[in-house]
């Protein structure tokens, strides 16, 4: 007999929380660095947006007013580092603009309202995917609303909770059908994954000492 998927969620949640403990993610000082490591993130790992934030910060560019001074081409020169500098130039600088021009420069405006009008608002802003906005409305907006991304996918292929056909928004639902709103739990269940993504569950899978080694999977998935 099949284990019910929630039964699932909650058994691979003890076990990271069990090796891992906190997780202390999202690391930024405020809302607006939050949003900022949300977009540079997109395709490029974390040490590479930690290079350029700090560009933003020396450049003192950590502010929604500086942001929409600084130039694009600008802004994509402090951004370097994150990769495809000048779309994620062009991609702040559209939230940027869509922030000044619907809500005077308030990101707390911008993450008022009914979580799923702010997040069709966050979707609705060029370069925003749902990753970006789950990520933006939960660790800059305290909304919970789960995060999926590459490495949430493949662990859940691997332990037979979805399938190949399963996309961001069906494994969005699926987390928020199995687990109560809760922003810490998303918080920390989304963290947890990443690092057993990173230790574990890579593209060529290294289950030895993985928590998540004593569940039913298949490495080769």
């Amino acid at each position: 007999m099949q284990t019910p998927v929630d039964q699932v969620l909650r058994k691979m949640y003890d076990r990271l929380w069990s090796a891992y403990g906190p997780q202390h993610w999202w690391p930024a000082r405020t809302p607006t660095e939050v949003v900022i490591g949300a977009i540079l993130t997109q395709n490029t790992a974390w040490k590479n947006v930690e290079r350029a934030i700090g560009n933003l910060k020396k450049a003192r560019c950590l502010t929604w007013r500086a942001l929409r001074n600084c130039s694009e081409v600008d802004l994509a020169e402090l951004v370097q580092p994150s990769g495809t500098y000048h779309v994620k130039a062009a991609r702040l600088k559209a939230f940027v603009d869509y922030l000044w021009e619907n809500h005077d420069g308030s990101l707390e405006s911008m993450l008022d309202g009914e979580i799923d009008d702010v997040r069709e608002r966050l979707l609705s802003i060029r370069g925003i995917g749902p990753e970006t906005a789950d990520a933006i409305l939960l660790y800059a907006g305290k909304r919970p609303t789960f995060v999926v991304d590459a490495y949430t996918i493949r662990i859940l292929r691997r332990h037979f909770v979805i399938d190949d056909k399963a996309d961001y928004e069906a494994v969005h639902r699926l987390f928020h059908e199995a687990l109560r709103p809760d922003v810490r739990l998303y918080n920390e269940y989304h963290a947890l994954l990443v690092a057993v993504g990173k230790r574990h569950c890579r593209t060529l899978a290294a289950c030895d000492g993985c928590p998540l080694a004593g569940l039913p999977h298949d490495a080769r998935v």
